[in-house]
C-alpha cells in the first residue's frame, strides 16, 4: 500500500516497539484502505472513526507479550456478536442488537486488537460462495469475474486485500477454508469447541466452529493462542486436552489415490495437487494414499441429512413469517428441513458414526491428511447459472470436517498459469491437532514463500511463535542446528524441527575457547542489538528434554530466551565465566554465518 504499513503481526511489533508506529495511524490506514474500490462489499458495518481512534488511543503501554495482540486491526464476520453493532447474519430483516460481544471477540480486544467491523458473508452462513448477500458480493481479490468463496466472504477478502490483519468467520462446512483458497490466505478451521461460539449466531449449532483467516500460519497461532479457551457459556465448548497430537519431523501425510482425485475439469488444479504433494515429500514427508471414499459419503450425509435441519430451528418462526425477507437459494436449501423427521435424524447419525469407524484406521497410517481446499473455482457467471450444484462441488473436500470431529487448515499452495488465480490445499488432522498443524504449514510456506493474499507482504520470513503443544520447545544456537556437529543429540531423541528464527535483539553471540567441537555462547545485554541472532527452535518431550539438559557441558546451560516475536523458549546460555577468551561474533547475528566467515 502507499503508506508502507504491513499489517502482518511481526512488522506491527517491531513499529510499535521502536516507536515509528502508533495504533491511531494503523486506525487510519485501515479505513483508508477499506474504502478502496477495487474490493467492494466487504464490509455491512464499520465502527465509527472517532470511536475506533477511541479503542486505538485508550491501549495501554504494555508489552506485547502482555497484550500480544496491541493495536492489531481484525474484521468480524456478521453472524458474530460485538456490542454496539447490529447483528444482520446477512438479512437486515432479522437483525439484532447484541448488548455483549461474543466470548471470543472480547478476549481479542482484552488482548489488544481493533475490531474495525462487521464483514459480510452468505446470508445465515449458508454457502461457499459469497454471491447469497443482499449487501452486495464479494468478489475475488485477483479477478472481479471470479468468486471470493464464502460463507466468510468479507472476512477473506478483508485480510487478502490488507484492509486487517487477520479475521474472524466460521465454518461449518468449509466456510473458513473455501474463501482462504479463493484469496490465497490461511485459513484455521479449529477443532469443534476449541473457540467458544457463545455469541455466534448458529448455522449448525452441534457442527460450528469460529474460524481464523491470517496472512501467515504464525499470525493465526498467535490470534488462536489468545481466542481457545474452555467457555461454560458454551454448552459444545471444550478445554484444550494436556497431551495434544504432534506431527513427527519424518511425518507420514495421506494423499489421494489418483482414481479418486476430483477436480471438476481444472487440470491445472490437479497439477498444483501434485506440486503440493512433492513439496511435502521434499519438507520430510512420507506420501501415502488413502481410500477417500468413506470421508466422501460422510461429506455427502451434510446436506442429505437432517443437519439442515439445525439452520431451520436456528431462524424459529421468521423462516415461516418473513420467507420473502430470505435469499431464495437459502430458502430452498433449508426449506429441505422439512423432509427429515426423528427417524430420518438417527438414521443419518447411525451411517455417521459407522463411516467413522470405518476411516479411523487411516489415522493409524498417516500424521495428517493433504487435500485439495477445493477442487476448482467458479466465474459468478458459472455459480449463478447452477448455484446449488457448484456450491456442492466446492464442499467435496471439506463438508467431512466437522462432523467426522477433525481440525483443518487451509493454505495457499501456488496460483494457475492460465488466469493468476490461487489454488489451496488443506491439512486436516485428528481434533486438537490445531497447532500441530499450523506448525507443519509455517514450515511448508518458509519452503515455498509468497505472499499474503494479493499484498506485498512475504509469507515465508515469518516464524510460529509458541505453540500451545505437548513437549518443550527448545532453541538451538549452534553445534545443535542441523547439520551441525552436535545435531544427532536431538534426532537420536526424535526432536522435530518446528522452525527458523531470531532472539530478540538482546543478546551478545561469541565464540567460545578450547571446545571441541566448537562452540557459540550467548550472553543478555541490557543495551539493544543491531538484530537478533539466528536460533532454531526443536520440540521434545518431557523424558527427551532432561535427558538432553543432562549431556550439556558447562559452561553452557538452559535458561530462558527471548524471540523476536515477543514470546519465550528454552534455550542455550552461556555462564559469565565462559566467556573468558572468547571472541565477540555478534556482527555476523548467527553462528553459521560465523562458521562461513572462516572458511573463506
Amino acid at each position: 500500500m502507499s503508506t508502507g504499513i504491513s499489517l502482518d503481526l511481526i512488522s506491527l511489533r517491531r513499529a510499535y516497539a521502536d516507536g515509528t508506529l502508533m495504533p491511531v495511524q494503523v486506525v487510519e490506514e485501515v479505513l483508508r484502505r477499506a474504502e478502496d474500490p477495487r474490493f467492494p462489499h466487504v464490509w455491512i458495518e464499520k465502527l465509527g472513526r472517532e470511536d475506533l481512534l477511541a479503542l486505538a488511543k485508550a491501549l495501554p503501554p504494555k508489552s506485547t507479550a502482555e497484550l500480544p495482540l496491541y493495536g492489531v486491526p481484525f474484521a468480524i464476520k456478521d453472524n458474530i456478536d460485538i456490542a454496539g453493532i447490529k447483528t444482520t447474519v446477512g438479512c437486515p430483516a432479522f437483525a439484532y442488537a447484541p448488548e455483549k460481544s461474543a466470548t471470543v471477540v472480547a478476549k481479542l480486544i482484552a488482548a489488544g486488537a481493533l475490531p474495525i467491523g462487521k464483514a459480510n458473508l452468505d446470508q445465515f452462513a449458508t454457502g461457499l460462495v459469497g454471491t447469497r448477500s443482499p449487501f452486495g458480493i464479494c468478489q475475488s481479490v485477483f479477478d472481479p469475474e471470479y468468486i471470493s468463496g464464502g460463507s466468510s466472504s468479507g472476512s477473506a477478502v478483508a485480510v487478502a486485500s490488507g484492509m486487517v490483519t487477520f479475521a474472524l468467520g466460521t465454518d461449518t462446512a468449509g466456510s473458513g477454508r473455501v474463501p482462504a483458497s479463493f484469496n490465497n490466505i490461511v485459513g484455521l478451521k479449529p477443532t469443534k469447541g476449541l473457540l467458544s461460539t457463545n455469541g455466534v449466531f448458529p448455522a449448525c449449532r452441534s457442527l460450528d466452529c469460529v474460524s481464523i483467516f491470517a496472512g501467515s500460519c504464525h499470525d493465526a497461532q498467535t490470534v488462536l493462542d489468545v481466542a481457545a479457551g474452555f467457555d461454560a457459556g458454551d454448552a459444545y465448548s471444550r478445554a484444550l486436552p494436556k497431551s495434544t497430537p504432534t506431527i513427527a519431523t519424518n511425518f507420514k501425510f495421506g494423499v489421494l489415490p489418483i482414481a479418486q482425485r476430483e477436480f471438476f475439469g481444472d487440470t491445472e488444479a490437479a497439477e498444483l495437487y501434485e506440486q503440493a504433494i512433492a513439496s511435502f515429500r521434499a519438507a520430510g514427508g512420507e506420501p501415502v494414499e488413502f481410500d477417500y471414499a468413506p470421508f466422501a459419503q460422510a461429506a455427502a450425509l451434510l446436506y442429505a441429512g437432517p443437519w439442515v435441519s439445525e439452520r431451520r430451528w436456528a431462524l424459529g418462526d421468521f423462516f415461516e413469517k418473513h420467507g420473502d425477507a430470505i435469499h431464495p437459494v437459502v430458502r430452498e436449501i433449508i426449506g429441505n428441513a422439512k423432509k427429515f423427521d426423528a427417524v430420518a435424524t438417527f438414521d443419518a447419525q447411525y451411517k455417521l458414526q459407522a463411516l467413522a469407524q470405518t476411516v479411523a484406521p487411516a489415522w493409524e497410517k498417516v500424521d495428517v491428511l493433504l487435500l485439495p481446499t477445493a477442487g476448482t473455482t467458479y466465474k459468478f457467471s458459472e455459480l449463478l447459472a447452477d448455484p446449488i450444484k457448484l456450491n456442492s462441488n466446492l464442499g467435496y473436500y471439506t463438508n467431512f470436517v466437522n462432523l467426522l470431529d477433525l481440525s483443518a487448515l487451509a493454505l495457499p499452495a501456488g496460483f494457475r498459469k492460465s488466469n493468476g488465480l490461487p489454488f489451496g490445499v488443506t491439512l486436516i488432522g485428528r481434533a486438537f491437532a490445531d497447532s500441530a498443524l499450523l506448525q507443519l504449514g509455517a514450515k511448508y510456506h518458509q519452503a515455498i514463500g509468497g505472499k499474503v493474499g494479493v499484498t506485498p507482504t512475504e509469507i515465508s520470513s515469518q516464524p510460529l511463535p509458541n505453540a500451545k503443544a505437548s513437549g518443550v520447545l527448545l532453541a538451538v544456537v549452534g553445534a545443535h542446528l542441523r547439520g551441525q556437529p552436535l545435531n544427532h543429540q536431538l534426532t537420536s531423541r526424535k526432536a522435530g524441527f518446528i522452525r527458523q528464527t531470531r532472539t530478540a535483539p538482546c543478546y551478545q553471540l561469541f565464540a567460545l575457547a578450547n571446545t571441541q567441537p566448537p562452540k557459540p555462547g550467548l550472553k543478555r545485554v541490557m543495551e539493544k542489538m543491531a538484530q537478533g541472532i539466528e536460533v532454531e527452535i526443536w520440540s521434545l518431550d518431557d523424558t527427551a528434554f532432561g535427558s538432553f539438559v543432562a549431556e550439556i557441558p558447562p559452561p553452557l546451560g538452559i535458561g530462558t530466551l527471548e524471540l523476536e516475536d515477543g514470546t519465550s523458549v528454552k534455550g542455550f546460555l552461556c555462564e559469565p565465566i565462559g566467556l573468558d577468551g572468547a571472541r565477540d561474533i555478534t556482527q555476523y547475528a548467527g553462528w553459521r554465518a560465523f562458521r562461513a566467515s572462516l572458511a573463506k
